[in-house]
């Protein structure tokens, strides 16, 4: 790469970085994935250190410009993962588990939302951009704030699953409930965004309309995502080509449709894959085809997020992120032994069910822009806090949650490459 840098023509410079930025990630994340495996240590974890490693901010062999590009990539790859994730959930195994996952929902977006809600509240005065303010301003970041600590990432539980292809109790409730619980803080974000407008801007008035663009947003992506289900079925079933090409089209050119309709891509692919696992038999078919370009997806979409994750800026808002991600880690905790103790769950969920809701990714991020256009006066500040955030839960979560799957004994054994479903043990 410092050879590449040094001799590459400058008008050329920008297609170049790109490509050999690619490969240098694809390769060195990979490789240092396989030799970190034997510590017990994820992969991602490792495909984030390489980035971070590689990244501008200490070797600079990826620099910003190429991260920024780089993340078009990650519009197929976050189309994959949902896929994945709706093909994985199979009714059965939801219905089986539906007891724990409302006890859970109810806990985690409830505890979780009142409790970091007040945590940032009392970190105010360590925060330049709320110190100052009065307190019913400070009360409606506060409340933001609470949305943001209520999200999970899809993409960290489906890596750390697909690696350790594990089956159990622990590996069924994480995915369903991770997925799942995506569309409720899509319901619980917008309801905020629109309670506290009137907290957070002089003369701003309770406006309902957020609720009916959300009301759109939500039927609008159920719906595409079963027309999208529908025709992945026929298309399976009849023609079964090429299956990776289409993908990568749907990946790229419908996820571009779905942002000019103001539809939710995550939801609208998640319906389709599930639609495609239970409603046809042809959901193994597109796991396996998912499963071939998987190690390629997250391997990018992790070392990318790596490179993204601003050191400088870490370093900066370290204490406050601190205190925020240890309070987070410890109502993400609470709330999930108040959850078993409602729902009687087997001690396996009651010790380590908390472990997949640590990691936060995407889809943190991505409200955190909303909540920055929403309210442009503090917006820019706020978003930093979460990025900060975010790179700790990104980097700690994921161990957790593997560790937490080898302490099972839920993760496979066997050399075997691939894993096409996740059933409970008896």
């Amino acid at each position: 790469m410092f050879g590449a840098k040094r001799y590459v023509r400058p008008d050329h410079e920008g297609g170049i970085d790109m490509i050999a930025a690619l490969g240098l990630l694809l390769t060195c994340g990979t490789l240092v994935g396989e030799l970190l495996e034997e510590l017990r240590i994820p992969h991602l974890t490792a495909y984030l250190a390489v980035g971070v490693v590689a990244g501008p901010y200490v070797l600079n062999l990826v620099n910003r410009a190429t991260v920024d590009r780089l993340q078009t990539l990650n519009t197929l790859a976050l189309a994959l993962i949902a896929f994945a994730g709706g093909a994985e959930l199979k009714i059965d195994l939801v219905k089986k588990s539906l007891k724990s996952l409302s006890a859970s929902a109810l806990t985690q977006c409830l505890f979780v939302f009142v409790g970091a809600t007040a945590v940032f509240a009392a970190a105010t005065p360590l925060l330049p951009f709320t110190k100052t303010q009065a307190a019913v301003t400070v009360a409606g970041v506060a409340l933001l704030w609470g949305v943001l600590s209520i999200t999970r990432s899809p993409a960290a539980t489906l890596a750390i699953l697909s690696q350790t292809r594990a089956q159990g109790p622990l590996a069924t409730f994480s995915l369903a409930f991770v997925m799942l619980s995506d569309v409720l803080v899509i319901v619980i974000a917008s309801t905020v965004i629109a309670l506290v407008k009137p907290m957070l801007e002089p003369g701003a008035t309770l406006s309902f309309s957020a609720l009916d663009h959300l009301g759109h947003e939500i039927l609008g992506s159920i719906s595409l995502g079963t027309s999208l289900g529908l025709l992945m079925v026929a298309y399976l079933r009849f023609v079964d080509r090429q299956i990776l090409l289409v993908l990568v089209a749907l990946g790229f050119g419908f996820t571009e449709i779905l942002n000019f309709l103001n539809l939710d891509p995550l939801l609208t692919f998640l319906v389709a894959g599930f639609l495609v696992q239970n409603l046809s038999k042809q959901g193994d078919k597109l796991l396996h085809a998912i499963e071939d370009m998987g190690s390629i997806v997250y391997v990018v979409f992790f070392a990318t997020a790596g490179a993204a994750l601003d050191l400088p800026l870490l370093r900066k808002l370290w204490l406050v992120a601190v205190i925020l991600f240890l309070g987070r880690v410890l109502l993400t905790i609470g709330a999930n032994r108040i959850a078993c103790r409602m729902a009687k769950d087997p001690p396996v969920l009651k010790r380590w069910g908390w472990t997949a809701l640590v990691a936060q990714a995407g889809v943190v991020l991505g409200l955190a822009v909303s909540i920055e256009r929403a309210f442009p006066k503090f917006g820019p500040p706020f978003r930093a806090l979460a990025i900060a955030t975010v790179a700790l839960n990104q980097l700690v979560g994921p161990i957790l949650f593997k560790v937490a799957l080898d302490m099972t004994g839920e993760s496979a054994r066997d050399p075997e490459p691939s894993r096409s479903s996740l059933a409970p043990t008896a």
